[in-house]
């Protein structure tokens, strides 16, 4: 039953949320979430929205598939490439430009947590009878946010997520400061969810 008396419906927090209170989690990607500068919590929205039409005006009603924007995180590029690499490779192995060895690496790399010895390939036992598993190239991740006095208050938990584009980084000998190159990670996923710590 909802309570219409003024005084008993005031917030109990009455915080607000500050932009640079955050952490960003991924089992794939731990140089990145080391450097990550910016993140986002993506909008919904409703798909498939009908209207009935009458004699007077269409009224809405309402769609039956949520769309989910995409997740775009922000880091800085190490100097040595490392955390842009890791990106870097996880959309290769998933778009394997190159041959289909590079997606079987990624599958088996993947499902093991290995990396490909020198010769290219990872090491695996009895592939012919493995189907692909597809799931390998995903990860979970979580963007925790923080208090004001950083303790964890709310988690966005994302599910099933691969990268589907990365940005490229510019030099430039004409810059008269020295800033740190950035780069932006595209994510698609399947749904997120909000857990209250």
């Amino acid at each position: 039953m909802v309570d219409f008396n003024p005084l008993a419906r005031q917030p109990s927090n009455i915080d607000y949320a500050n932009n640079t209170q955050f952490r960003f989690d991924i089992m794939k990607l731990p140089n990145v979430q080391y450097n990550v500068i910016r993140a986002n919590v993506p909008g919904l929205s409703f798909d498939g929205n009908a209207e009935y039409t009458t004699r007077f005006k269409r009224i809405p009603a309402m769609g039956e598939v949520v769309n989910y924007e995409d997740l775009n995180l922000t880091f800085i590029v190490q100097e040595n490439f490392a955390n842009y690499i890791e990106v870097h490779d996880w959309i290769i192995g998933i778009g394997f430009p190159k041959s289909t060895t590079q997606f079987a690496n990624a599958i088996a790399s993947g499902e093991t947590g290995l990396k490909p010895n020198a010769g290219g390939d990872v090491s695996r036992t009895d592939t012919s009878s493995k189907v692909a598993n597809i799931s390998a190239l995903e990860s979970d991740a979580t963007l925790t946010i923080l208090t004001n006095k950083n303790n964890p208050t709310v988690r966005v938990n994302f599910k099933s997520l691969y990268p589907s584009a990365l940005t490229g980084v510019e030099y430039d000998v004409q810059s008269t400061t020295t800033t740190p190159l950035t780069a932006t990670v595209t994510f698609k996923y399947s749904i997120y969810e909000f857990e209250t710590l």
